[in-house]
């Protein structure tokens, strides 16, 4: 049995082929392998407001208090985020937050745990 690489995305062991890709089927994330060893994908590095680099599945905490659009729900300062996801986007981490449910938000108003 060959040996497969790592999902480059979340770095999960359980990755499978599909034809020519490669497949990880916790963050649906696919690729070939020589995608992989051509380039360098998902360059861009998403920071926090104190300039910590932020990973999937890091735990973040809220630093404001942040109005919950189309609600009168409050996201309250110290509300803790776990398992986050980075996104491209304005918004760009997705997120479940207890008591809110799905939610996307923006990096510079969390700091890493």
């Amino acid at each position: 049995m060959s040996q497969l690489p790592n999902c480059p995305k979340c770095h999960s062991e359980y990755t499978y082929e599909d034809g020519s890709s490669l497949v990880c089927p916790e963050c649906s994330h696919e690729w070939t392998l020589q995608a992989d060893s051509d380039n360098g994908e998902d360059n861009k590095v998403i920071k926090d407001a104190n300039g910590n680099v932020l990973n999937d599945g890091d735990t973040v905490t809220v630093i404001k208090d942040l109005k919950v659009k189309g609600t009168s729900l409050v996201v309250k300062i110290g509300t803790k985020v776990k398992n986050i996801r980075l996104i491209d986007g304005d918004h760009d981490i997705d997120c479940k937050i207890d008591g809110f449910g799905p939610m996307k938000l923006k990096s510079e108003f969390v700091k890493k745990v």
